[in-house]
């Protein structure tokens, strides 16, 4: 998620208004989209005994899986077309469906699990429209912070690797109040980018271009709304 060092963003170019409507609108609309389908697929698994028990069985393949699908979508977008960045967008946040249904039916079993649930949910929404917000109108440039968000990101996977084995709840707290203050930051970085047109110059293609930022997003605020589940749960999740 670095940026391109022939972005518009280091030439100090903009890109014009309609443009950038139009990025924005791509980015976002596909980025619903994708939300709407993982929560649909979510539904699915949490009203389905099966369902839950399948994915469960495959639950370490299905995550290797979507790694791999983030990696072909971001690392493949100039090679990929719009159409098949697109699918493979689609085809990921079913996947994300799948075990975010099993994540939210378990807290959905703990006393509170509801609230928490719904507490969570709204609480995302909500940071991220402002994040969103604070990106697209911020006049202070947010590239430095890119770096400084993704190298806190790498971070907080390694202590989130060595915190399986500690079983600290201190730990995992900390882990949760960092996921959040670092996706909410990222969210702003990358609106910033969109509205930039940093996305399109690195693609070549404003359909592509919104496929990748609608990923990103996306991404953004599931982590997001999972890491303020973990808080609003007490990290029984």
């Amino acid at each position: 998620m670095t940026v391109n060092p022939q972005s518009p963003t280091q030439l100090g170019v903009r890109p014009a208004p309609a443009l950038v409507q139009q990025l924005l609108v791509g980015a976002f609309g596909w980025m619903f989209a994708g939300l709407l389908l993982s929560a649909g697929v979510a539904y699915l698994v949490g009203t389905s005994e099966q369902l839950l028990n399948t994915v469960a069985q495959w639950w370490l393949p299905l995550l290797i899986g979507q790694f791999i699908l983030v990696m072909v979508i971001s690392a493949g977008i100039n090679k990929l077309s719009a159409t098949a960045a697109l699918g493979l967008f689609f085809l990921y946040a079913a996947t994300m469906g799948l075990t975010i249904g099993v994540i939210v039916w378990a807290y959905m079993q703990t006393p509170g699990g509801s609230t928490a649930v719904a507490s969570a949910f709204l609480s995302a929404s909500a940071m991220f429209a402002g994040a969103a917000v604070y990106g697209a109108v911020t006049k202070r440039e947010l590239a430095k912070l890119g770096g400084l968000l993704f190298m806190a990101l790498i971070g907080l996977i390694v202590a989130s690797v060595v915190n399986l084995f500690l079983h600290s709840s201190s730990v995992d707290w900390v882990i949760s109040i960092a996921g959040v203050l670092i996706f909410v930051g990222l969210t702003a970085y990358d609106v910033q980018r969109i509205t930039r047109g940093d996305y399109a110059a690195f693609t070549q293609s404003k359909e592509k271009a919104s496929v990748l930022a609608a990923l990103h997003l996306y991404l953004n605020f599931i982590n997001l709304f999972l890491f303020l589940l973990r808080i609003f749960g007490g990290n029984r999740g």
